[in-house]
C-alpha cells in the first residue's frame, strides 16, 4: 500500500498518478490526510497527557513524604481520571490507524512515470519483437486438437474428475509439462535464483502482504474451515518469506525462484478465448522473486525481463514485449512488462509472463525492510515475473512445431523431454 509519506507530501502528484490507472482516488485520499491529521492530533494530546502523568506521579511521594497527605490524594485522583482519559484516547488511535489501513489497502499503486496513457490492452506498447514467425499450411490445427490427436491432454477427463479448466496431461504431454518446469528451474538456478519449494496455501496476512486481498478475493479458491487460501502464483508464499523481516542493505537484491501449481478462480471467463489451454483454474508456473533496494530496482526490472527473453528463445518461439498502459496494469503494480507469443495456428499472441516492479507498495504491506550504511531502516522494493507460466507455453509449442511427421521438440528441451518429436 501508498505509505502515509507519499500521500501527504506528494497529494497532487499521487491523484494524477492514480488517474492514469483510471482510478478516481481524490476523496480517498482526501479521507487518509483527515483521519491522519486527526490521528496526529490525538497522538500529541495522548504524548502531553503521558508526560503530565508521569510528572505528576513524580510528585506524589514527594508531597507524602512532606506530609501533604491531601494533595498527594488529590494528585493520585488526578492520575486516576487521567488514565481514564487515555485509554479513550488510546482507543480512538487505534480506530483511527484500523480506518488509514481499510483505506489503504483500497488503494493501487502508483504507475510509474514511464507507463503510457490508456484504458485497454489495446492501448499497451510494443517494445520490443523477435523470433520467427512460423509457415503453417491451411490444414493446421489449434493445440487441444493435437492434443487429443497424439493423447497428450484429456480436457474431457479433468471435467469429470474436478471441472472445466482443470486438465489432465498424459503420456508426453505430462513429460513436456516436466521437462519445461525443469528447464525453467535449471535457468533460473544457472542465473542466480534460489530455488524455494514453497506451500501452495496461505493465510490471510500473506494475501493481504502482496496485495491479493482484498483487491483478488473473488478470484482466489477460499478454504472457508481453515481461512486458507490456494495461492494464484508462487510470488505469494515466496515475497511472504520476507514479511516482518529487516535485511541488511549488503543482502541485496535476493533473488528466489520456484515452481508452483497455481490456482484462480477467473470468475467470468467463457468463449473462444478460454479454449483448451488459454485459460485454466489449475496449472504449473515458474516464478522469480527478486527484494531490492529503491535506487537498484529498476536495474533489477531489466535484468528479469532480459532473463525472460532468454527463454522464450531457447524454446524458439516467435515473442514480443508490451509495456503495459495504465488502465490494464494490475492493482499492485508500478510498471509491467507482458511477454506474448505467437500462437500460430490460433493466429493470436497469447500471454505467457508478466514481469513487474512493485516499488515498496508491497513491502509496505508485508513490513518488508533493509538497514543502510546509517543503520536506518527503509521499505525495499519488491519485484516478480513468471519465468514461464506453462499453458500457453505448451499450446504455442504444439501448434507452431507441428508437422507432417509430428510435433517437434526445440533443440533445448531435448535433454530434458527424452524425445525430439511427438509422433
Amino acid at each position: 500500500m501508498l505509505t502515509l509519506k507519499q500521500i501527504t507530501d506528494n497529494t497532487d502528484d499521487v491523484i494524477r498518478r492514480l488517474a492514469k490507472k483510471h482510478f478516481d482516488g481524490k476523496k480517498l485520499i482526501e479521507q487518509v490526510i483527515e483521519i491522519n491529521s486527526k490521528r496526529k492530533n490525538t497522538q500529541s494530546v495522548l504524548d502531553a497527557n503521558l508526560a503530565e502523568l508521569n510528572n505528576i506521579s513524580k510528585t506524589i511521594g514527594a508531597l507524602m513524604k512532606d506530609g501533604k497527605k491531601d494533595e498527594a490524594e488529590a494528585a493520585r485522583a488526578k492520575v486516576a481520571d487521567m488514565k481514564e482519559g487515555n485509554k479513550q484516547l488510546e482507543a480512538d488511535m487505534k480506530e483511527a490507524e484500523e480506518m488509514l489501513i481499510t483505506i489503504l489497502c483500497t488503494i493501487p499503486n502508483l504507475p510509474h512515470e514511464s507507463v503510457p496513457e490508456g484504458k485497454h490492452a489495446e492501448d499497451n506498447v510494443v517494445e520490443k519483437t523477435g523470433g520467427k514467425m512460423p509457415d503453417l499450411g491451411a490444414d493446421a490445427l489449434p493445440h487441444w486438437e493435437l492434443a487429443k490427436k497424439y493423447d497428450l491432454i484429456d480436457f474431457e477427463l479433468g471435467v469429470k474428475i474436478t471441472g472445466a479448466g482443470f486438465p489432465v496431461y498424459k503420456g508426453k504431454g505430462a513429460r513436456l509439462q516436466r521437462a519445461l518446469i525443469n528447464f525453467f528451474l535449471d535457468n533460473a538456478r544457472e542465473a542466480g535464483y534460489l530455488e524455494i519449494q514453497p506451500p501452495y496455501v496461505v493465510n490471510t496476512a500473506s494475501g493481504y502482504g502482496t496485495g491479493q486481498l482484498p483487491d483478488k478475493e473473488g478470484q482466489m479458491y477460499h478454504a472457508n474451515l481453515d481461512d486458507l487460501y490456494l495461492i494464484p502464483t508462487a510470488e505469494v508464499p515466496v515475497t511472504n518469506i520476507y514479511r516482518d523481516v529487516i535485511l541488511d542493505k549488503k543482502e541485496l537484491p535476493i533473488k528466489n525462484t520456484a515452481y508452483s501449481a497455481c490456482f484462480r478462480r477467473e470468475a467470468g471467463s467463457y468463449g473462444k478465448d478460454v479454449r483448451g489451454l488459454n485459460r485454466l483454474h489449475q496449472f504449473d508456473k515458474v516464478e522469480i522473486v527478486r527484494i531490492d533496494t529503491p535506487e537498484h530496482s529498476y536495474e533489477s526490472l531489466t535484468e528479469m525481463v532480459d532473463y525472460v527473453q532468454t527463454l522464450v528463445e531457447k524454446l524458439e518461439l516467435p515473442w514480443h514485449i508490451l509495456r503495459l498502459c495504465g488502465g490494464d496494469m494490475s492493482f499492485t503494480s508500478a510498471i509491467t512488462f507482458d511477454f506474448e507469443v505467437f500462437s500460430a495456428a490460433q493466429k493470436r499472441w497469447l500471454e505467457v509472463s508478466s514481469v513487474s516492479n512493485f516499488e515498496s507498495y508491497q513491502a509496505n504491506r508485508l513490513k518488508c525492510r533493509y538497514r543502510n550504511e546509517d543503520k536506518k531502516t527503509e521499505l525495499c522494493h519488491t519485484l516478480n515475473g513468471s519465468a514461464l507460466a506453462l499453458p500457453r507455453i505448451v499450446a504455442a509449442l504444439l501448434e507452431n512445431n507441428q508437422t507432417p511427421e509430428g510435433i517437434r521438440i526445440p533443440k533445448a528441451l531435448i535433454p530434458y523431454t527424452g524425445f525430439d518429436i511427438i509422433d
